[in-house]
């Protein structure tokens, strides 16, 4: 009788250890693809966005943990850049909202080229097994992910 034995799935501490590691490698390679003439902080402001197209600078700052006078500042110098664009809102004068420019877009997908080479460069010389199960996880990872943003999303929203 040939008994086998199975080894428990990672544990979610391991993996998240692991995962943090993967993170700040990521950043070391996506620092070799610079992010010039945007900080880190302004990075984060296109990137909410694009993804939240016509928020206001309170959302905003919400987002971002921040205070809504640091947020306009970081806003202004992206304004300043062409990056962003901010609109009175049509239904209330008093209120603008944030966009991002069509430069801003054109940054952001040029980042996006650049940072995608150095990670293909790595992933190049990856086992074409470990590739596809590193996209299995990280496609599990984002939904997940996803799914956890928008249900804190739409909790604030109804608490507010």
């Amino acid at each position: 009788m040939n008994v086998s034995t199975v080894r428990p799935g990672p544990q979610p501490d391991e993996v998240a250890r692991v995962t943090s590691t993967a993170a700040e490698l990521l950043e070391v390679l996506w620092g070799r693809a610079s992010t010039a003439p945007a900080s880190a902080s302004q990075l984060r402001v296109l990137l909410i966005l694009e993804h939240h197209e016509g928020i206001n600078l309170r959302t905003l700052a919400d987002s971002l943990a921040s205070s809504p006078p640091s947020t306009s500042r970081l806003c202004d110098r992206l304004q300043a850049t062409g990056f962003v664009e901010r609109v009175v809102s049509p239904s209330d004068r008093r209120e603008v909202r944030l966009r991002l420019s069509d430069r801003g877009r054109t940054f952001l997908e040029d980042l996006r080229r650049r940072r995608q080479r150095e990670l293909q460069a790595v992933l190049d010389v990856m086992p074409a097994a470990k590739r596809a199960a590193l996209l299995e996880g990280l496609e599990a990872f984002c939904d997940a992910a996803a799914g956890q943003i928008h249900h804190e999303a739409d909790s604030d929203v109804r608490s507010a």
